[in-house]
């Protein structure tokens, strides 16, 4: 999230400890970011996949999914911070998505795609 230093970042799943549930997570981000316009609540899910190949050659692949936190959650599907992420392309957040289209735009889907098809111009 831009607007805090890019926080969580890699920290996502210990924000606020571990056993923090994301209702609260999410409920504490709504709580900072309250009173801050949309177009300053950016922020972005990355997702990062490396493969070694036998030959010793390393393949990096990195997605993004480019969003804002909303002001207040909504939907029930996903997971994490789903409910408060929203993404311009379908104006609703991840957790209202159907799994079809999340996994269709989702950093993760991208990356995963990405990887194989650089697997396959290795032959693999």
């Amino acid at each position: 999230m831009d607007y805090l230093n890019k926080e969580p970042g890699v920290y996502s799943a210990r924000y606020l400890g571990e056993d923090t549930s994301y209702d609260i997570k999410n409920q504490a981000i709504l709580d900072r970011l309250k009173g801050v316009p949309k177009e300053q609540r950016t922020a972005r899910f990355v997702c990062a996949i490396a493969a070694v190949l036998p030959d010793g050659k390393t393949l990096v692949t990195r997605e993004t999914i480019e969003g804002y936190i909303g002001e207040c959650p909504a939907g029930e599907n996903g997971f994490g911070y789903d409910p408060i992420f929203y993404v311009d392309e379908y104006h609703c957040s991840t957790a209202e998505l159907t799994e079809e289209q999340k996994n269709e735009i989702s950093h993760r889907g991208k990356a995963l795609r990405s990887m194989k098809k650089l697997l396959h111009e290795y032959g693999f």
